[in-house]
């Protein structure tokens, strides 16, 4: 176990399950090297969560930070708004206006099990 100092922020958006393909894309091939390329020392983590949701797609993001100053060297002076650019907004259905951080209070990898098979 291991205590953690980071933030997680976390914001979700929903898709039409035609779209979910082409912005889960968007993500990982625009929109999260994007950040990357911020640079930002205090960005630890990147994840993308996916489930279906009845006649929905629904996408998590969780992206963790040493600090708030970090966060907001990404998102702005506004910490917890929502960045959507204009091409992402034209395939999906709703999101966040805001996103949500959370202190991340512990954080802990398992240990790996080895058999005999």
């Amino acid at each position: 176990m291991e205590e953690s100092d980071m933030i997680t922020r976390i914001w979700q958006a929903w898709t039409t399950p035609e779209n979910a393909d082409p912005y889960e894309t968007l993500l990982t091939g625009t929109i999260f090297p994007a950040i990357r390329a911020k640079r930002i020392d205090g960005l630890k983590t990147m994840e993308l969560l996916r489930r279906e949701a009845g006649d929905e797609v629904e996408f998590v993001v969780l992206l963790r930070f040493a600090d708030l100053d970090s966060i907001r060297e990404m998102a702005g002076a506004d910490a917890e708004a929502a960045f959507v650019p204009d091409i992402a907004r034209k395939v999906l259905k709703r999101f966040e206006d805001r996103a949500r951080h959370f202190d991340s209070r512990f954080h802990s990898i398992p240990a790996k099990v080895m058999t005999d098979g």
